[in-house]
Formats: structure tokens, C-alpha cells, sequence
């Protein structure tokens, strides 16, 4: 590949990474990161529930197998939202620690355990140490 043709490939993605930084601030990827967050709580399960509670009430009878996928379906999505944003959270720890170079770095090995809410009290703890 010529020279020239790399450097204008590198001016376009220069313009390209401007509109990605003015994305990243955008109120909306705020919004959807907090969505994101609160479908990792235990509070999203019990809507899920309360959806399912309304249906069988309001309309048992459109809850055939395919209401009962799209309901396991949903459920699943959050199981699995739960477990990465535990990972996220574990990971995170972990780095916080690490960078703080203390002599508890070893006991944050094993926070991969924790719910979320408890490792995000941990970082907490820890940031107010500061």
C-alpha cells in the first residue's frame, strides 16, 4: 500500500475518532449506559415478574409457548447482563487495587464471588480512603 494512501487514511479516521468522542458525551450513551446498569439489579428481575404476574392475569390465554420463550428469553438477558456486569465490576476492582499498590491486593483476588452492589461498596470504601 502506497505511503500517501496511509495518510489519508489516518487524516479519515482522525475526523471519524472527533465524532466518536462527541458521541461518547452524548446525554443519550449516558442514558443507556445507566439503563444498562439498572438491568443488572435485582430490581429488573422483579419487574420481569410483575410482567409475568400481569400477563397470566390480564391475558392468560395469549401466554402459549411463545410467551412463555420471549418471558425466558428476557430472563436469561438478565441473568447474563448480571453476570458481566459483576465480571466489569470485578475487574475494575481488581485494577483499582492493583494501581494503588497496597499491601490488600491479594485478598481483592477473590472478589470475582461478590454480588455487584457489594464490590461497587468495596470501590467505594476504598476511593473515600483516598
Amino acid at each position: 500500500m502506497p505511503y500517501g494512501s496511509l495518510r489519508r487514511r489516518a487524516r479519515g479516521n482522525l475526523r471519524y475518532r472527533g465524532k466518536f468522542l462527541l458521541m461518547a458525551n452524548h446525554p443519550i450513551t449516558g442514558a443507556l449506559t445507566s439503563i444498562g446498569t439498572w438491568t443488572s439489579r435485582p430490581a429488573a428481575f422483579l419487574v420481569l415478574l410483575a410482567y409475568a404476574i400481569f400477563w397470566i392475569v390480564f391475558d392468560r390465554q395469549s401466554l402459549n409457548w411463545h410467551g412463555a420463550a420471549t418471558l425466558l428469553t428476557w430472563a436469561m438477558t438478565l441473568f447474563i447482563q448480571r453476570a458481566e456486569h459483576r465480571d466489569t465490576q470485578a475487574i475494575h476492582a481488581k485494577l483499582d487495587e492493583m494501581l494503588r499498590s497496597n499491601s490488600s491486593a491479594s485478598t481483592i483476588t477473590r472478589i470475582d464471588d461478590e454480588e455487584p452492589e457489594d464490590i461497587e461498596k468495596h470501590r467505594d470504601r476504598k476511593q473515600q480512603g483516598d
